[in-house]
């Protein structure tokens, strides 16, 4: 099964389980009532301006086609991928690491066995390690399959070839130089498609639950601040994806699919929290524990991203270490993400 597949039943999965979840625990009160028509209101605003949000922020590094600027090859681009990148790890640490030690720390699960175990921090540690396993597998399992094609390819030239002599000489000419190739250039594209395809399934699996969180609340004053800060939320993550997207050079349709999928998960579960707000209670031990165990695998996967993938590569570029002036602006830029993606978490 191809990992886009995977990302999608994993989307279809966590918003089935979610939506199953039911208040089993009166240990919290239950949210007030308030202005259901208000607060519908503040959800239709939120989804729209969500919705808008992270469709910019995931195209913006697709701009590189129009402003020379933010190409790859330009210094530019660094500094705009240190600042998506310092969102993402701020976006796994403050956001939703928390919210999972918040989640499986909770009084109403006194009775569960994970009360008295850091389940949190092994959960996001297992992700962290699963993620580590995948991507190595998957690069050489690709690497194995590229250069099979090689020597097929070296293969057909020697049997075309009317010389004994030079058969010998250019096979190995061609075997060397295409192996040469593909450790150079195309790894590192290979790279950037398993990098943007496992940074979307963790970032999903966060957005799915904040979409239903706000869609499940029956409270005005709660929903009005969060249309700003997720709005602004969605848009540094839709930043960094895209980024990982452009890079991977994905076709075309399957970029669209990665960039809209991103896109509508927070307003579908915007509206699958609308749809669940007489039966969902935040408050369930089930809801704790599927909110806190995916939140937990989701920062465990983004942490390992921002820094293996997206961040060590760059700043241990020579081309970075070399200019002063460019590795000075991504140290700015990082610290710059990072900070406004914390500071967001006053308000979401």
């Amino acid at each position: 099964m191809k990992l886009q597949q995977l990302i999608f039943v994993a989307f279809l999965l966590s918003t089935l389980i979610t939506t199953k979840v039911f208040a089993d625990c009166t240990c919290e009160p239950v949210q007030p009532t308030g202005d259901k028509n208000k607060a519908l209101k503040f959800k239709l605003i939120a989804l729209a301006s969500i919705l808008i949000s992270g469709s910019i922020g995931v195209s913006i590094p697709f701009a590189g086609k129009i402003f020379p600027a933010l190409r790859p090859e330009k210094d530019g681009y660094f500094v705009v991928k240190a600042f998506a990148a310092g969102v993402i790890l701020a976006t796994a640490f403050i956001h939703i690491l928390p919210q999972a030690f918040e989640s499986l720390t909770s009084p109403c699960l006194k009775d569960h066995p994970w009360a008295d175990f850091p389940f949190t921090g092994f959960v996001a540690m297992v992700a962290t390690i699963m993620t580590l396993l995948f991507e190595t597998s998957s690069e050489a399992y690709q690497v194995r399959a590229a250069a099979t094609r090689v020597v097929g390819d070296s293969k057909d030239e020697e049997m075309n070839s009317v010389d004994g002599g030079l058969v010998h000489a250019s096979h190995g000419h061609v075997h060397g130089s295409s192996m040469l190739k593909i450790a150079d250039g195309k790894d590192e594209v290979r790279r950037y498609r398993i990098v943007s395809q496992v940074l979307e399934l963790g970032i999903i699996v966060h957005s799915v639950i904040i979409g239903l969180s706000l869609g499940a609340s029956k409270s005005p004053k709660t929903i009005r601040p969060l249309i700003a800060a997720l709005s602004f939320h969605q848009f540094f993550e839709g930043l960094g994806l895209g980024g990982s997207i452009f890079q991977a050079k994905i076709k075309s349709l399957t970029t669209i699919m990665m960039g809209t999928s991103f896109a509508l998960t927070t307003p579908s579960g915007i509206v699958i929290g609308i749809l669940i707000s007489n039966t969902y209670y935040g408050k369930s031990s089930k809801a704790l524990v599927v909110e806190g165990v995916l939140n937990a695998a989701s920062a465990g996967i983004l942490i390992y991203m921002a820094l293996v993938d997206l961040l060590s590569p760059d700043f241990k570029n020579p081309r970075m270490q070399n200019n002063k002036l460019l590795l000075l602006s991504s140290n700015v830029s990082l610290f710059l993400g990072t900070g406004l993606m914390s500071l967001l978490a006053k308000w979401a």
